[in-house]
């Protein structure tokens, strides 16, 4: 029963973490890179999906993405998508293919990136804590209900303590690794 707990505080703090690396993977440096345009969506036949889903995304060198769309008639529906995210792009469009050349940040905006970068990680964070919290209250239920002793409850609180630890550890390397990303030239 314990394990159980430990073992779910475990895999919901490692899910946390990466969620964390997923939002910081859209949070744009000063490299191209295609995860940049995940959350870019396109009206592809009647549905919305992301641009994925509709073209290929590659990075053509340090500074420029590229899009070659499966069908040719979404050359104009992407380039709007990419227009209309709130990414501040502009998709210079070459016959089937859309490049997208990335200005260099300025230094007002890395800092303002490093502070967006900063509060993902404080939510991880949060959400790394509430599973904690949640375990430990499970195994006060458990206390109450008289299926384990306190010596047990004590240990198990510590365990699930040095899992959220570790977590909140990670999280603190994650977060510092993609603002020195940021704030490299």
């Amino acid at each position: 029963m314990l394990a159980e707990i430990q073992k779910d505080a475990r895999v919901r703090m490692s899910k946390s973490l990466e969620s964390l690396r997923h939002e910081l993977a859209k949070i744009r440096t000063g490299r191209a890179h295609p995860s940049l345009l995940e959350h870019v969506h396109v009206d592809y036949y009647g549905s919305e999906v992301p641009i994925g889903q509709a073209a290929s995304v590659s990075v053509e060198d340090a500074r420029t993405l590229s899009v070659t769309p499966w069908d040719k008639t979404m050359v104009q529906v992407i380039e709007k998508a990419i227009l209309k995210s709130d990414l501040g792009l502009n998709p210079v469009t070459a016959g089937q293919v859309i490049r997208i050349p990335l200005p260099p940040l300025t230094e007002e905006r890395r800092r303002d990136l490093g502070k967006i970068v900063h509060n993902e990680g404080e939510n991880a964070k949060i959400a790394i804590r509430n599973i904690r919290r949640d375990s430990n209250h499970h195994i006060k239920e458990l206390l109450k209900e008289k299926k384990i002793s306190e010596d047990a409850e004590r240990e198990s609180e510590l365990k699930i303590q040095e899992v959220t630890n570790q977590a909140v550890i990670k999280v603190d390397e994650i977060v510092a690794e993609k603002e020195k990303e940021i704030l490299e030239i």
